[in-house]
């Protein structure tokens, strides 16, 4: 038996990445897939249709009733799932709190979606965390906005006329991205300090070359993401903090939430404290930003000091972004593709705890809570 599979060309603004790589496609054969894209699906990310076609992949019209799953970037339109075959398999990033609508219509469609987002992090799930991979670049881009949206350089240099010192960088918040972001502000020059309400990240900030600023409140939760603060650790956090965010020249901020709004870890008065040309780059403009001044998807210039807020960021780094997404898809379908025939093992953790819709329920509590209250 061969399974179909298929990817789309990304219709949604400002993406340009694409779930199938030329990369992927032999070892997708190997599981027993017949793969196609739709002409000009990687074009955005500089993929054209003949590299496709080289590595044994179709190119052609999209026909998404013939396809047993379907892989995205972006989630598909209602109007879409329509078209999709009953049974048929969604895997993609969805944020059910942002697209009530689409989780509604998928469970209507008897669609199973595996939403990305929830890929649980864990050891054996890391080759497949899509969130991950692209924070990872995420952090990498913040630490060059940083660098070129500065009216300074960042590493210390020595001139005829005597020595620049090295700009400080503050990264807020030391996941994926923020530990990225340390290690490219670090690669450029910079003095570094880093900060997270889990304190136990300590290690992996100073690892990197960058001091850990100690606020002396920990805020460890579930699932490697931090819980809420009370008011109390709050304040105590943003007496210490303030000291470091006014005597940054940069500050990159990367606290985020999926599918949530992001917390407000900088205030508008520790923001007008700040150095005059001093640069704010909030990575987390897709839940609304780390600041209540953000505007995301904007650059603007608050007193003397700018508030950079780039959207989709993984995007704007779409060839390699498509790659490393491409390859959380085929770590993902390995374990649900076997000889040609899909076999969905619900012991599975990663399986189970992915699964967005099956059979026309949604499985996911938080999602399910978040559609009927829509």
């Amino acid at each position: 038996m061969t399974v179909k599979i298929t990817a789309p060309k990304e219709t949604r603004a400002n993406e340009r990445r694409v779930a199938v790589v030329p990369a992927v496609g032999a070892k997708l054969a190997k599981l027993g897939a017949e793969v196609s894209v739709q002409s000009g699906a990687g074009e955005a990310a500089r993929i054209p249709d003949a590299s496709y076609e080289k590595a044994e992949i179709k190119v052609g019209k999209l026909e998404l009733g013939k396809a047993d799953i379907l892989l995205r970037v972006q989630p598909p339109s209602p109007a879409e799932i329509k078209k999709m075959k009953e049974g048929s398999i969604l895997l993609s990033f969805v944020y059910a709190n942002r697209e009530p609508e689409t989780v509604k219509a998928l469970a209507e469609a008897k669609i199973t979606c595996f939403a990305m987002e929830l890929v649980p992090r864990i050891t054996r799930a890391q080759a497949m965390d899509a969130l991950s991979s692209q924070a990872a670049l995420a952090g990498y881009y913040g630490g060059l906005l940083a660098a070129t949206n500065l009216n300074r350089i960042l590493p210390m240099m020595t001139t005829a006329v005597g020595s620049i010192r090295p700009a400080k960088v503050l990264v807020m918040g030391a996941g994926v991205a923020g530990l990225q972001a340390i290690a490219t502000a670090r690669r450029l020059g910079a003095m570094v300090e880093g900060y997270d309400v889990r304190s136990e990240v300590a290690e992996q900030v100073e690892s990197l070359g960058a001091k850990f600023v100690d606020t002396g409140v920990s805020a460890a939760g579930e699932g490697g993401y931090a819980r809420e603060l009370t008011d109390e650790e709050k304040a105590k956090a943003a007496e210490v903090l303030t000291k470091h965010i006014q005597n940054a020249d940069a500050i990159i901020t990367t606290a985020a939430i999926p599918g949530r709004d992001s917390p407000k870890i900088i205030s508008e008065e520790q923001i007008k404290g700040m150095k005059p040309g001093a640069v704010i780059v909030d990575l987390a403009a897709e839940g609304g930003g780390n600041t209540p001044l953000t505007k995301p998807g904007e650059t603007v210039e608050v007193d003397s000091v700018t508030i950079v807020a780039p959207l989709n960021i993984p995007s704007l780094l779409a060839e390699h972004a498509s790659e490393l997404y491409a390859k959380n898809l085929l770590n993902f379908l390995e374990l649900i593709i076997a000889d040609g025939e899909i076999n969905l093992n619900w012991e599975d953790e990663v399986v189970a705890k992915s699964c967005l819709t099956h059979d026309g329920e949604i499985k996911n509590e938080a999602a399910a809570a978040a559609v009927n209250g829509s």
